[in-house]
């Protein structure tokens, strides 16, 4: 980034919100994803204009601009891959505002996830995205991937709920989408369009998210099986009789062993899989509903079950759950994390075939995820350095996304394309489907300006190159 370009910055944010020490960026080169991109300085605006003023600057002199969480991504979605200068949109944080009589919360981007949740519940309200980086991630990192969490199965992902934005377009224009009503048909819906674009359509500096009234009360019970399998045939027949529960997760044995080795929870080590199930609503239904899915899941020859008796008890399974994800990275150097997503009938089916591709490439491939709307998140812990091993891991991540397909399931629920799953996204678009996509950034960002080196795979590239 040349000096003419940094001093012009420094006429748009005061000196201590520029940073360009190698220090520094090396701090914006990572997420939680793989791979890692030195960017060529790094800046904090606290406004829209600031962002604004920043794009029209990047568009005259042509250098690209990615926008920034807290770097919970796992598809590689902040990675600065073309340098450029990476917008930390942590910093807008300074607005919270919950408005109980139109049942709405008005949020600047760099918020955090839980903090909404717990500012909603104080009045009575309830924001059901829930993603497992809640404590960490930004609202508006969780609204352009579309990271929804386990309440997903029962209340829907996060596009049903934002229905408002204020957004930097890739040109420089601060506009507006949407409004505050949960109705609004006017025009194109470009508020859904821009929820999981991944930043490549817009810089949001402002969300309104609709609210729901919190359900009066919700139980949890926890049962142990003795294969994957049969904890998705346990999942596919509670949800055949009609019960609908607020979250269903599933965990295989490496990840029950990875989280009593990581902080030990009283996890049962020698079971093949467990599931966790919460409903929620009407005490008098609920009571009814965990019966019944007890009876379904002892029919299906469930080792343990368990209701959580206290609010501890559930937190508890909670927490167990939550840890899966840093526990597992414990388990060795390099964690590639996938999300595909298969209907819900065709999660049995899936669970064999990554079981499959774990035998088949010799790789400690560990399974878990919101089974109960078929989002499952296959990891592979490997090492980096081993080359022979990652080219295997090249080819299981491509079998994984294939089976995925093939069972009319999806390349990502949640985690986003970014850069991980770009190579694979024809299979599920077709070169026709690709061609549209790459036609709405260009009309948005002609420029390519915007977070480019996303969700669109280099010419000729077939797979993820991660060696």
């Amino acid at each position: 980034m040349n000096e003419e370009v940094k001093n012009k910055l420094k006429k748009i944010l005061p000196i201590n919100k520029l940073h360009f020490e190698l220090s520094d960026r090396y701090s914006y080169s990572f997420d939680a994803s793989f791979g890692e991109y030195l960017p060529e300085g790094v800046a904090q605006p606290s406004s829209a204009q600031e962002i604004s003023e920043i794009v029209k600057l990047a568009n005259q002199y042509g250098f690209p601009l990615y926008p920034r969480g807290s770097a919970t991504s796992l598809s590689g979605g902040p990675l600065p891959v073309e340098g450029g200068l990476v917008l930390d949109m942590s910093q807008m944080r300074d607005k919270l505002i919950i408005d109980k009589e139109n049942m709405i919360a008005i949020t600047s981007p760099g918020v955090l996830t839980s903090d909404i949740h717990n500012e909603a519940e104080k009045v009575g309200l309830f924001y059901p995205p829930d993603p497992s980086s809640a404590h960490v991630s930004t609202i508006a990192g969780n609204i352009l991937e579309n990271s929804s969490g386990p309440k997903g199965l029962k209340y829907g992902t996060t596009k049903e709920y934002v229905i408002g934005m204020e957004v930097v377009t890739p040109t420089g224009e601060i506009v507006r989408v949407g409004g505050k009503t949960v109705k609004n048909v006017t025009g194109f819906d470009l508020t859904r369009l821009i929820t999981g674009s991944e930043g490549l359509l817009g810089i949001v500096t402002e969300a309104t998210l609709r609210l729901i009234p919190k359900p009066k009360d919700r139980k949890t019970m926890m049962a142990t099986f003795y294969n994957p399998v049969d904890c998705g045939r346990a999942i596919t027949n509670i949800l055949s009789q009609g019960i609908l529960p607020a979250a269903m997760e599933l965990m295989d044995n490496a990840c029950i062993r990875a989280v009593e080795h990581f902080e030990p929870s009283g996890l049962p080590i020698d079971a093949g899989a467990l599931l966790i199930l919460e409903v929620d609503g009407h005490p008098l239904a609920l009571q009814e509903e965990i019966e019944q899915s007890r009876e379904i899941c002892e029919e299906i020859g469930a080792l343990t079950i368990k209701v959580a008796e206290s609010e501890k008890e559930r937190n508890d399974i909670w927490t167990a759950r939550k840890k899966v994800s840093p526990a597992i990275t414990q388990l060795g150097p390099t964690k590639i994390s996938e999300d595909a997503t298969v209907p819900r009938s065709k999660i049995p089916e899936m669970m064999e075939k990554l079981n499959d591709i774990r035998d088949r490439y010799q790789l400690n491939l560990v399974v878990f995820g919101h089974a109960g709307d078929g989002n499952l998140h296959p990891n592979i812990i490997t090492d980096k350095t081993n080359i022979e091993e990652m080219k295997r891991v090249e080819d299981a991540v491509g079998d994984i996304f294939q089976a995925a397909l093939e069972l009319g399931g999806t390349l990502s629920g949640e985690h986003g394309i970014g850069t991980l799953k770009a190579p694979y996204l024809e299979r599920e678009y077709g070169k026709e489907g690709v061609a549209l996509l790459k036609s709405i950034k260009h009309a948005w960002d002609p420029n390519n300006i915007l977070n480019p080196g996303k969700m669109f795979a280099k010419e000729g590239q077939t797979k993820v190159v991660l060696t």
